[in-house]
C-alpha cells in the first residue's frame, strides 16, 4: 500500500548513467517483536525468491485454485483478512517494506494460513520474471502513492506500460482492482485505463465502481470516512 510500488523502467539522466524511475520509497522502520518473528520463522516458509522464469504456482501451493496478486500490501491487514476469508483461493503479496512483510507473515503464522505467499522485492520484476502470462484471476493495487506534485507524476505506478504488463498476466476475464483515497489520482487512473487496450471498465458509465464487499475496510479508511474523506474503487476486466 501507499509507497511500496514501482513502475516499469523509464530513462532518466544521460545515456551514460541510466536510472530506472521508482514509484516507491524504501522506508526504514523499527521492527516489533512480532514482525521479527514473522520474518525469522515465516520467511523461510512463505517468502518466494525472485526467479528468472515463470513460477509454477500450482506446485508452490500444491493445487490449482483462483489466484490473486496484490502489489504493495503495506502492513498486510487487508490481504491477511482476504486470504483467511477465502481458503479456497490462493494469494500472493508483494511488498518491499520489511516491517510490513514481517507483520503479514506473523499473521500468517498466527492464523495458520496455507494459501498465501510473499515476494519482498520490486513488484514489476516479479510480474515480468515470475508470473506466467494469463495466469492471474485478479491483481489488486490498493492506495498506491499518488505522487501529488506534477513533476513526480512520472513515478506513479499506473502508467500505460503498467496497464499492458498487467493485462498480459491476467487471464481473459481477470480483473485489475485499484483503490485510492485521492480523487485526482482516481481521475488520472481512469484516464489511463479507459484507453488501455484489452480492458473493459466494469463500472457503468466508465467511472468508478461501488466499494466491492471483498475489499476489507482498513483502520486508515475508517478514519478517513469519519473525517469525510472518500475512497474510489476501479475495476477493469481483461477482455482479450
Amino acid at each position: 500500500m501507499t509507497d511500496s510500488h514501482n513502475t516499469p523502467a523509464e530513462g532518466e539522466g544521460t545515456p551514460a548513467h541510466h536510472r530506472a524511475i521508482k514509484s516507491f520509497v524504501m522506508r526504514a522502520g523499527r521492527m516489533t517483536e512480532g514482525q521479527q518473528r514473522g520474518l525469522e520463522q515465516g520467511g523461510p516458509l512463505f517468502i518466494l525468491p525472485l526467479a528468472d522464469a515463470p513460477v509454477d504456482f500450482d506446485q508452490v501451493f500444491g493445487r490449482a485454485a483462483p489466484r490473486t496478486l496484490e502489489i504493495g500490501f503495506g502492513m498486510g491487514h487487508s490481504l491477511l483478512e482476504m486470504a483467511a476469508a477465502a481458503p479456497e483461493q490462493d494469494f500472493i503479496g508483494v511488498e518491499v517494506h520489511r516491517p510490513g512483510v514481517g507483520a503479514l507473515l506473523n499473521g500468517v503464522l498466527t492464523q495458520g494460513l496455507k494459501n498465501l505467499r510473499v515476494y519482498d522485492c520490486d513488484a514489476i520484476e516479479v510480474l515480468k520474471r515470475c508470473v506466467a502470462d494469463a495466469s492471474l484471476d485478479r491483481l489488486m493495487l490498493f492506495f498506491p502513492d499518488p505522487w501529488h506534485k506534477s513533476r513526480h507524476h512520472k513515478r506513479r505506478i499506473v502508467q500505460p506500460a503498467f496497464a499492458e504488463l498487467v493485462r498480459t498476466k491476467l487471464k481473459p476475464g481477470g480483473v485489475l482492482h485499484m483503490a485510492t483515497d485521492w480523487e485526482p489520482y482516481a481521475e488520472y487512473m481512469l484516464e489511463v485505463m479507459n484507453v488501455a487496450p484489452g480492458y473493459r471498465n466494469q463500472a457503468v458509465g466508465g467511472g468508478c465502481v461501488e466499494r466491492p464487499s471483498e475489499r476489507p475496510i482498513t483502520k486508515f479508511e475508517r478514519r478517513g470516512e469519519r473525517l469525510g474523506h472518500g475512497v474510489w474503487d476501479l475495476k477493469f476486466e481483461r477482455v482479450d
